[in-house]
């Protein structure tokens, strides 16, 4: 079994990255020449979905013009937050309820999204299904992160997440998640680590290792450094 449907979280304010993305949202700033959207529409295509949805509200025309411009060979609808933002799980919600899914790889575009993580996303894939799942979540070892400042979400014991004092595992953007996670939610600004929350305290958050080297835009300097690579 495969996912068919991808979303992408484009909403963002970027504030971090601040003065850059006052005038352009964070999902079009370039690495190589290369958006960083662009780089996570290309690696869903390479896991074989056929759909993408893509929340805006940030400069939002922006990222509609970008998607009609570079004509993907892949199906993507834009799904705008409304009138506020509605962060993360309320965006993920929002896009869902446009599809009759049941499952959804959900991406962080600010990841720098390679063809090495292809292999490692479709096993997890694979394991999400093999174990009827409801979740996963992708997450390295800190002492991969190209950013020092980062510190862990988690630990991770045989694809079981938990929180504690050292927390050695940082979630890096890419998640599956069942609709049904959703159930009791509405179309509001809420975080998914809400519902992340929910599952630590029931011991039902899963987790998937990467061994790949992480980037990521967390700051504008991080971002000048990457440039500089």
């Amino acid at each position: 079994m495969k996912i068919n449907t991808a979303l992408i979280l484009c909403a963002g304010l970027g504030r971090r990255l601040n003065p850059l993305t006052l005038t352009k949202p964070k999902p079009l700033l370039e690495l190589d020449k290369v958006t960083i959207l662009e780089r996570c529409i290309n690696i869903i295509i390479k896991l074989g979905a056929n759909k993408i949805f893509l929340n805006t509200f940030h400069l939002g025309k922006q990222i509609n013009q970008f998607i009609e411009n570079k004509k993907f060979p892949i199906d993507i609808q834009i799904i705008e937050d409304g009138k506020e933002i509605l962060d993360t799980g309320g965006g993920i919600l929002n896009m869902i309820e446009n599809s009759e899914d049941k499952d959804f790889i959900v991406f962080n575009p600010d990841t720098l999204w390679h063809k090495n993580y292809s292999d490692e996303i479709s096993k997890m894939q694979d394991f999400y299904f093999s174990k009827k799942l409801d979740n996963i979540l992708l997450l390295a070892n800190k002492n991969l992160s190209f950013d020092k400042n980062l510190k862990g979400d988690f630990n991770l014991k045989k694809n079981s997440l938990e929180k504690n004092i050292s927390n050695d595992f940082i979630y890096i953007g890419c998640q599956i998640l069942s609709r049904s996670l959703f159930k009791n939610y509405q179309v509001l600004n809420f975080s998914i680590s809400t519902i992340w929350n929910e599952l630590l305290k029931k011991d039902k958050l899963n987790g998937f290792e990467s061994y790949n080297r992480f980037y990521h835009l967390t700051s504008l300097e991080t971002f000048r450094k990457l440039k500089d690579l």
